[in-house]
């Protein structure tokens, strides 16, 4: 498989008792770094908590649902938050793009410093309900894929396995990313468990075997070995932005005329007449509203309302 393409696998023990997804998340790293401009240890962060939202996004039960995980350390490199849909395609944001803390001792990018060990671990499920899913857990690490396990553990009582890994190069270019969750299920076997502890030996390393190679179908058979198991799906996924300029544009005049008319207030103009300017944190697409096209939009949304009140 080509780097400048994400793939999750999927699969589950003939005996039903655990489901395996594998994701090779180095292109969604790349494209993620590429957009907030983040130091080696920050995109590895980040890149570890996409990666990780993309495999528990892609197990959402219907094609509406999203997922979201946030985390915050007390670390210099602030608040995370990552987005999945039911497929796995992710999006992201870092508070601090830039922090960069000294390596670890044996020359390792230092996650752990970068997020901090200070905070906690949210996940919001919206699967259509009245209320979304809200659950929370206190870091243990910082370095995420340990933080993932415990929220599954603690929040959900579902034994997990998570192993996570991004690898960047001197220029900052991710070369190997990715990342495998395991999820015992109801009544599973002792014994499958046994062996899914014994064979995550090889998995510690996870990103050092996308670098060299590795396919998502090989680090199934690493997890999986003297389990028989059977593949479910394969899915492409990608680092994906859902912002429009539609959608800013709602948002801005959902707030009425009196407030869009303080905003305009409060905006620098340029000469070229009062606007507001929107940057998605997730993509950083800037986008610009005139006056008239604000108080426009703000006309058809009061009219729109005040018909369907009638």
């Amino acid at each position: 498989m080509k780097n400048d393409t994400s793939v999750i696998l999927r699969a589950m023990t003939a005996d039903g008792s655990a489901r395996v997804s594998v994701i090779n998340s180095t292109a969604i790293v790349n494209e993620a770094a590429k957009i907030h401009g983040c130091s080696a240890t920050v995109e590895a962060a980040l890149g570890r908590l996409l990666t990780a939202a993309s495999l528990i996004g892609n197990l959402l039960p219907e094609r509406n649902d999203s997922l979201t995980i946030g985390l915050n350390g007390g670390g210099p490199a602030g608040k995370f938050i990552a987005v999945s849909d039911y497929y796995g395609n992710v999006r992201g944001w870092v508070e601090n793009p830039l922090a960069d803390p000294p390596a670890r001792p044996d020359g390792k990018l230092n996650v752990g410093a970068a997020v901090g060990r200070d905070g906690s671990l949210y996940m919001v499920r919206d699967i259509g309900g009245d209320e979304p899913q809200h659950g929370t857990v206190v870091l243990r690490s910082g370095e995420i894929a340990e933080d993932i396990a415990a929220f599954f553990a603690e929040s959900e009582q579902i034994p997990t396995l998570c192993a996570l890994g991004v690898m960047v190069d001197r220029d900052l270019t991710c070369i190997g990313a990715g990342g495998i969750l395991i999820q015992l299920l109801p009544n599973a076997d002792p014994e499958v468990l046994d062996i899914l502890e014994r064979n995550a030996v090889g998995l510690s390393k996870i990103s050092d075997l996308f670098v060299n190679g590795a396919t998502c179908e090989d680090i199934m058979k690493i997890a999986l070995e003297g389990i028989e198991y059977n593949l479910f799906d394969e899915t492409e996924v990608e680092y994906k932005c859902t912002c429009s300029r539609e959608r800013f544009l709602n948002t801005i005049a959902g707030f009425g005329r009196e407030e869009v008319l303080r905003l305009l207030d409060e905006a620098e103009g340029d000469g070229m007449g009062r606007e507001l300017e929107t940057k998605c944190r997730f993509c950083r697409t800037t986008n610009r509203f005139g006056e008239a096209e604000l108080l426009a939009r703000v006309a058809e949304l009061e009219a729109a309302k005040a018909e369907s009140e009638e």
